[in-house]
């Protein structure tokens, strides 16, 4: 996760918790960011350490990595997170958890075994969830968190602009709350290898909704037009409504606000 370090830690927490919850089974209730940063000859961060806490009380520490390709030495590297975890928070309990994106077929281990010593950590595989399983549920995170999944027979941008469309529609008289979730997203789509930009595609989604919008209200306005000679005509409410798909209140309120039709 290259960009985390410009996301602000309410984006990383909101990520460790949609992490935790539609990934992980884990309906976490209280989610404290932790830092992660190693100092030795080499610079090693782990993406994401949180201490959670769960509904039943239980509190350990939650460590995430996001993979996007298959790498031998993977669980060396998940014990060496570990252990710097362990050393910078003894007597924690930490559960550690591997999400692979990559386009190849998961093939890394989830641990090692040796003659006197067992590792073990948890790997979900995002082959083996449906992105139309989060965009079904009726929730922004839950949107978010279909760019990691399998997209089945759809292209990136498709689903790219399916998540950017509900989010504009959700957020849209919240623009701070749908910079938040664009965030997210973004830094979520940087982990896989569409080379689109998540911000030059909202802009022209943007420009598609106003659009749409302004050619709906001129047809709403020619509507109501309609309307108004229909009723100096001599036709009912009723049916004006009917033939111009005004509701009955618009078409009563027009009928109220007009000189001709009230002398």
């Amino acid at each position: 996760m290259g960009k985390k370090d410009i996301i602000s830690k309410r984006i990383l927490k909101i990520l460790v918790r949609d992490f935790a919850t539609y990934l992980f089974g884990l309906p976490v209730v209280e989610v404290t960011l932790l830092d992660t940063q190693t100092q030795r000859v080499e610079e090693r961060r782990a993406d994401l350490l949180a201490q959670v806490t769960l509904p039943d009380g239980e509190a350990f520490l939650l460590h995430i990595e996001i993979q996007n390709d298959n790498q031998a030495n993977m669980p060396g590297r998940m014990m060496r997170y570990l252990s710097d975890i362990v050393l910078d928070y003894p007597g924690q309990p930490v559960r550690q958890y591997l999400v692979y994106i990559g386009k190849d077929n998961l093939s890394m281990a989830d641990g090692l075994d040796m003659p006197d010593f067992r590792y073990r950590y948890r790997i979900v595989d995002m082959h083996q969830v449906d992105c139309e399983d989060f965009l079904r549920q009726d929730s922004p995170d839950a949107w978010v968190m279909a760019i990691l999944c399998d997209f089945k027979d759809k292209l990136p941008r498709e689903i790219i602009h399916a998540i950017l469309t509900r989010l504009t529609r959700h957020f849209g008289e919240n623009p701070p709350r749908l910079r938040e979730y664009v965030d997210m997203l973004d830094i979520l789509a940087s982990n896989r290898d569409f080379n689109i930009d998540i911000f030059e595609e909202l802009k022209m989604l943007a420009i598609d909704v106003e659009k749409l919008a302004t050619y709906q209200l001129g047809a709403h306005n020619q509507a109501l037009e309609i309307a108004k000679k229909m009723l100096e005509a001599g036709l009912n409410p009723g049916q004006v409504a009917s033939l111009t798909g005004l509701t009955p209140e618009e078409v009563e309120q027009l009928k109220s606000e007009s000189p001709k039709l009230n002398g």
